[in-house]
């Protein structure tokens, strides 16, 4: 069993040598830079040598990467059933209110007009495979137009991913309560990767109390008092909050030397100026509490700030709009945050997030995943683990606890390859 020790924190152009004094003869060795600024431990003991990766956020404290602007390569909808669908049909268009304190009630019809999605069901990147068998044309080389028929299978892409899971990643080197499982294959070229959930937060989510589900609900119901159907038309919030219904987009981008496609959900689109194409044209809906003393905004801007600048940064959202709530579940005022600019509420408090600790974290993590995955096989996971205080570690199964790539996408891609290669 691996055990996790304290890394020393000198000159990182130096090699420090740890061992524990017992039997087990387990030790830690902090790697050098390498040429691409990575750092890396490697773990070894009598049986076997891994290597991790730290979190401590002095470590990625550096100028901003390089991060490509995010631009839609698609869209798809789900509804009640969640059923996939290769549209638009699903999108909700953003009707400003025209009073700041607008005094929504997020509670009202929690009882009776509710249907909640089964959080049993784990759909992994089901979805977003669907969506790229209904798309090949969106990926040249999968549409028979590369020279090499011999690759016309392969995505050319490094990373397949939700948006939400590379929110996890971003905000790591700040987090301190939740850690996560990420499961990782590398198939055709491309790491597909999904999210495992920790026996901790299966706890949480089973124990919830009413509060909290009621809590949840809130957050669908203040997207149904700012959001219409249509272009041009009005919210309906004595309609039945769904939360099956999605609409999610789909974008490309680069972070350094590596290229991401990702989806994420969209709550609304801001139709007022046609000249926004997306992603720049959607807007995040977010509720919180009332914020009533100095305390409880250091907290807001320490800790939930970062998630929201992460999850509209990545695909490139501008603006959110945060209607906050009293302790009876009324809006009492709405406030607008520019993406962008998020940063600059915080950057003078003592100690607090950067934006460039989190993608340099996030690029390491990535070059720290193409190091370690290097078989090419739909079988093959590797987990990534990772809890709070302790560096990334990774375990390799080969059975199929943790696969995830259905037999139809993976059927799909092998024929495809047969079928260019015939021709």
């Amino acid at each position: 069993m691996n055990r996790h020790f304290n890394t020393s924190r000198e000159s990182s152009g130096r090699e420090v040598f740890k061992r524990k004094a017992d039997d087990t003869q387990e030790s830690e060795i902090k790697l050098p830079k390498t040429e691409t600024d990575e750092h890396y431990i490697l773990r070894t003991n009598n049986a076997d040598s891994k290597l991790a990766l730290p979190v401590q956020p002095d470590y990625y404290d550096k100028s901003f990467p390089d991060y490509r602007q995010p631009v839609e390569i698609g869209c798809f909808s789900l509804d009640s059933n969640r059923q996939l669908f290769n549209d638009a049909r699903q999108l909700k268009y953003c009707v400003k209110p025209t009073s700041k304190n607008p005094n929504f009630n997020l509670r009202d019809g929690y009882k009776d007009r509710y249907i909640k999605r089964n959080d049993n069901i784990k759909e992994k990147l089901d979805h977003i495979l669907k969506w790229i068998l209904l798309n090949k044309h969106k990926f040249p080389t999968l549409s028979g137009d590369d020279k090499s028929p011999a690759l016309s299978n392969q995505l050319h892409t490094d990373f397949i991913t939700w948006r939400g899971h590379l929110t996890k990643i971003l905000t790591t080197p700040y987090e301190n309560r939740e850690g996560w499982m990420l499961a990782v294959t590398l198939f055709h070229g491309t790491y597909y990767m999904s999210e495992v959930e920790t026996e901790e937060a299966r706890r949480q989510r089973e124990q919830r109390t009413e509060m909290q589900e009621e809590l949840i609900y809130g957050g669908y119901k203040f997207e149904q008092y700012l959001c219409a159907d249509k272009p041009g038309g009005n919210p309906n919030p004595a309609g039945v909050v769904n939360t099956n219904e999605a609409f999610c987009c789909v974008v490309r981008t680069r972070l350094n030397g590596h290229s991401l496609v990702f989806s994420g959900e969209v709550d609304c689109k801001d139709n007022s100026d046609p000249r926004l194409k997306a992603p720049q044209c959607y807007v995040e809906l977010k509720t919180s509490r009332e914020i009533y003393t100095p305390n409880q905004e250091r907290n807001f801007h320490r800790f939930k700030l970062i998630k929201w600048w992460a999850q509209s940064f990545l695909p490139g959202v501008p603006r959110i709009i945060t209607g906050f709530r009293d302790d009876n579940g009324m809006v009492v005022s709405l406030q607008s945050f520019e993406t962008m600019k998020i940063h600059h509420l915080v950057k003078n408090e003592r100690n607090c997030w950067k934006p460039a600790v989190c993608l340099n974290f996030c690029n390491d993590f990535l070059s720290f995943v193409k190091k370690v995955v290097t078989h090419d096989d739909h079988r093959m996971v590797t987990l990534f683990s990772w809890e709070p205080g302790k560096d990334i570690s990774y375990t390799v199964h080969t059975d199929r606890t943790y696969a995830f790539l259905p037999d139809w996408y993976v059927e799909n891609m092998i024929i495809q390859k047969g079928e260019h290669n015939a021709e």
